[in-house]
This record gives structure tokens, C-alpha cells and sequence, in this order.
């Protein structure tokens, strides 16, 4: 004896890149042997991960995964789509008629308006009608003509919008079709039970084309970081997941605002080298700031309402992973758009200072070093970046254990200005041995236009040679910097107050042996 039974989705946890769904419903089970079938399940379910539990007096006797072939979609939500399509076909045959009739109706009327026109004027010439019934059947055509292309205006526009509501039909359709095969899978459950009963039966399996990414609001307040923790939840499974116990799990069954690094800055003799192959030009993107919310209307100036509260996700720890409960049901359809939910809100303390590549642009960094100091290994994923109320970038975050320190860049700060000048440049040769010399002397402006004291990174360099030929002497540092790598890159730690200027001075000479070109040079 085989019973189909209709099994609703009550749980699916999503990890990254798939999710394990579970249904569970309950059969009348006579005494002895028999089937049960749940059917309607994903075509490209993972047969290896079904597992068959439950409660009640039976036993499990085996477990069959098997395909089901459909003449039609079951899915309902497709065949809805379909069923609105159709109509809207319909109904833009019907208007293409109506305007064909109409089309038709101004053509008579026009053809009556000439005729009419040419037998009254000859009536008129010969005074055979009088001129008050020329005048009345003249204005009964005007108005009839109106009428038509008053009513032909209305059949175009009908035909616009249904045609408007049609392309969304068929989007949604061409969305929908990609998860709509009309194939699934059914499970077979093979039923001994000792007695007539009640018998539980829950049905889990996994499914790829689903997943959940990370995305954060970074709010940078003073020294302390807020940061909101989002999940984003996509699927194209072939079955819509209603309301049930969803959980977010970090297990794996399997443009930003960055501050710019050196390279180390090379001198070398000249080598013939051939012409590099045309590159395409990248393009630059970028971004906007949010303006403020204005208070709305009728609230007094100065009032300050408690912030809307925001419900969190239960964290639930696990040996190598961690899944997170919402506090609500959520419902995923399997048409690919995201369905957000918060995870987690954790505040952190944060060393704020500003940092600089002179070299690279006069742009001074508002940068952030931040301890994780939660129980929540932070997944990778995009980050919104706010300055207490404003917008100021996106960033990427690089998964973040427990602990772990990381460096945050915040945005561009304006009120840092920075330059970089070329203050010295001779070139001359050495009165023995014919050795050039190259000498350069660069001086670097900090100024702090905020209104409080900063602390201020600077990074420049000065270069390192690669060939014996060529010697980098007589470097020249005011003032010193705290760090000094053999590749030449240099960093001042500056404390500068507002409204002052901090200067650096960087000089140095090349000598260049005789015969040797200098490659690599820059001013």
C-alpha cells in the first residue's frame, strides 16, 4: 500500500552556497508494512543527504530517492505567472480589434464627411439646400469624428499599459522558469508499524542554489565603532521556503576605500625592453554622500525620540561553526531576490588616527584599528561606512575572527591637507671617473585644519638600487622617521594640533656610474 503525503517545509538552515531543508507532517499508519511518498521536492535535491526521522510506533525500513515526471510545472506560483500572461495576451487581442474597428469607423466617416462635402456644395451652388441643414449634418459628422479619435486615443493608450504589464509578465516568467522545471523528486519511505497510529515523519535533504552574504553598517562614532551585522538570504531551489524556522549557519558542507600601499621604488641600469601591449583604460567609480534627514514636520526643534529598536538574531555556538536564529519567520521565495535579516549589533572600541601616501595623492585616510572583541567570527562581505550620520564609502571586510585586530579605513578627511613638493634638483658629474650625479630634496606639508588634535601616519620612500652601477647616497631624513624598511619605505608617526603644519624633508643623491643609463627615475 503506497500514501502520498503532503509535507510542509517547517525548518531550513541556509549555509553558504546551499541549505538543508525539513519537512514534517504526520500519516495515518495501518498496522504492518507499507509506502509513503513525499513528493514535489527539488529536481537536484542531493540524494545522498536525505535523512527519514520521526516519532511514533513504526520503524524505517528503507528510503528510496526517486524522480517524478511531470507533463506540466507544479509549481503554482509559475503557473500563476503563466495564467496572467495568457490574459494580458487576451486582452491586447481584444483592444488590437477594437482599434481595428475604429480605424475602420474613421475611414467611413471621412469618406461621408467628402461625399457630403461635394453633393452640398453642387446643392448649394444650384440653391437646392439650405444652408441651416448644410451646417447640421456638417456638425453631426464633426462630432462623430471626435467621438472615434477620442476613443482611438483611449484603445493606444490600453494597449501601452498592456503591453507594459505583459514585458513585466514575461520577466517574471523568464525569473520564475529558471527554478520551474516541471520534473521533482519524490522520497519513498518503506513503513513497518506495530500497531494502527499516528506516525510523525520528518524529511530532510540539501540543496545547492541557495545561499546567504554577509553585509554591515559601520558607524564610526567618536572612538567607538558600531557595527550592525546583516544577512542577506537568496535561492533558486525550485521550491519557495513559506514562513518556518530559518537559520543562518557560517558552516561550509564544502570597491572600496582602501589606503593606497608602495611599492618598493627601484633604480636600475636600462635594459631594452619591448613595447608593453595596449592595455584598456579602467574606469573609476564613485560615490556620493547621504544628506541628512530633515526632523518631520510639526516635531519642535531640539526633540530627540528614543531610536527605533531592532531585533536580533539567537547565536547559537557550535565546535567549528556558529548558526544563527532570527527572531522572526521569514519567507524566501525561489526567485533569486535577497531577503535581509539582522544577525547582530556589536560595539567596539577603536583607535582612530589619519593616515597618508604623499606619493599617491594629496588624500589623508581617516583610519580605524579595531579589536573584535564579540563572540562572533564576522563573515567577509560588504560593509557600508558612515562618520556618525554621513555616508562616506564602502568597504570590503575580510572574515574577522574573535580577537583579531583589523585596520578600517573610514573615508577621505579633508580637513587633513597634504602636499608634496620638489623643493631641490641638480644633476651634474664627478670631477674624477665620470660619475653622474642625481640629487633631489622633496618637503612634504601636513596641516590639520580640524578642530581637534591628530595623529597623523605618513608613508613615503625613497629609492633602492638594484645594480652595482648605480649608488644611493647622502639620504637626507628631517625629522626621523619611526620606521625604516630596507626597501626603502619610510613612516612618520606625527602628532599635529589644530589649525598647525607639520613638515617632512626627504634628500638624497644618485651616483651613476660612467656608461650606465638610469632607469626607474621620477620627480
Amino acid at each position: 500500500m503506497s500514501t502520498r503525503l503532503d509535507a510542509p517545509i517547517t525548518a531550513v538552515t541556509v549555509y553558504p552556497g546551499q541549505a538543508r531543508v525539513t519537512r514534517r507532517a504526520t500519516v495515518t499508519a495501518a498496522e504492518g508494512e507499507q509506502r509513503v511518498v513525499v513528493g514535489g521536492l527539488p529536481r537536484d535535491l542531493h540524494p545522498d543527504s536525505v535523512r527519514v526521522s520521526g516519532h511514533g510506533p513504526a520503524t524505517v525500513l528503507g528510503v528510496d530517492v526517486r524522480p517524478e515526471r511531470n507533463p506540466r510545472t507544479q509549481d503554482a506560483a509559475l503557473g500563476e505567472l503563466e495564467e496572467r500572461r495568457d490574459a494580458l495576451q487576451r486582452a491586447q487581442a481584444d483592444q488590437a480589434d477594437r482599434l481595428t474597428v475604429l480605424d475602420t469607423r474613421l475611414e467611413v466617416l471621412n469618406a461621408m464627411a467628402r461625399r457630403t462635402s461635394a453633393t452640398f456644395a453642387q446643392a448649394l451652388a444650384r440653391d437646392e439646400a439650405a444652408p441651416g441643414r448644410v451646417a447640421e449634418v456638417g456638425a453631426a459628422l464633426a462630432e462623430q469624428l471626435t467621438d472615434a479619435h477620442r476613443q482611438r486615443r483611449e484603445v493606444v493608450e490600453s494597449i501601452r499599459r498592456t503591453q507594459e504589464e505583459l514585458d513585466e509578465a514575461e520577466r517574471r516568467l523568464a525569473d520564475r522558469r529558471q527554478v520551474g522545471e516541471p520534473d521533482n523528486t519524490a522520497v519513498e519511505v518503506d513503513l513497518a508499524a506495530t500497531a494502527a497510529a499516528e506516525v510523525e515523519l520528518e524529511v530532510s535533504y540539501l540543496v545547492d542554489s541557495a545561499n546567504w552574504e554577509s553585509r554591515y553598517d559601520i558607524r564610526l562614532s567618536a572612538e567607538t565603532l558600531s557595527l550592525t551585522w546583516y544577512g542577506l538570504v537568496t535561492q533558486y531551489s525550485g521550491e519557495d521556503w513559506p514562513e518556518c524556522d530559518l537559520r543562518l549557519s557560517t558552516a561550509r558542507p564544502a570597491h572600496g576605500v582602501d589606503v593606497p600601499e608602495l611599492s618598493p621604488w627601484y633604480l636600475d641600469a636600462l635594459k631594452p625592453v619591448p613595447p608593453p601591449a595596449p592595455r584598456a583604460s579602467a574606469s573609476r567609480a564613485g560615490f556620493g554622500a547621504a544628506a541628512p534627514m530633515a526632523a518631520p514636520a510639526g516635531v519642535p526643534l531640539g526633540y530627540s525620540a528614543a531610536p527605533i529598536a531592532e531585533s536580533y538574531a539567537v547565536a547559537e555556538q557550535g565546535a567549528a561553526a556558529t548558526t544563527y536564529r532570527p527572531s522572526r519567520p521569514i519567507a524566501v521565495p525561489a526567485d533569486g531576490t535577497a531577503h535581509r535579516t539582522t544577525v547582530t549589533a556589536i560595539e567596539l572600541p577603536a583607535s582612530v588616527d589619519h593616515v597618508t601616501v604623499p606619493l599617491r595623492g594629496p588624500e589623508a585616510y581617516l583610519r580605524a584599528k579595531v579589536t573584535n572583541n564579540s563572540e562572533h567570527t564576522l563573515r567577509a562581505g560588504r560593509a557600508s561606512i558612515f562618520h556618525d550620520a554621513e555616508f562616506v564609502g564602502v568597504t570590503n571586510l575580510a572574515v574577522w575572527a574573535p580577537g583579531e585586530e583589523v585596520e578600517l579605513a573610514l573615508g577621505i578627511d579633508d580637513r587633513v591637507r597634504v602636499e608634496r613638493d620638489l623643493v631641490k634638483r641638480s644633476a651634474g658629474k664627478a670631477v674624477l671617473g665620470g660619475t653622474r650625479r642625481e640629487e633631489a630634496t622633496y618637503r612634504i606639508k601636513v596641516g590639520n585644519f580640524g578642530p581637534h588634535r591628530s595623529k597623523i601616519t605618513v608613508v613615503d620612500q625613497v629609492p633602492v638600487s638594484r645594480s652595482e652601477a648605480i649608488v644611493v647616497r647622502d639620504v637626507v631624513v628631517k625629522p626621523q622617521p619611526s620606521e625604516q624598511t630596507d626597501l626603502g619605505e619610510l613612516t612618520w608617526a606625527l602628532d599635529v594640533p589644530a589649525g598647525e603644519t607639520a613638515e617632512i624633508t626627504i634628500g638624497f643623491r644618485v651616483d651613476v656610474a660612467k656608461g650606465t643609463t638610469l632607469a626607474g627615475w621620477r620627480d
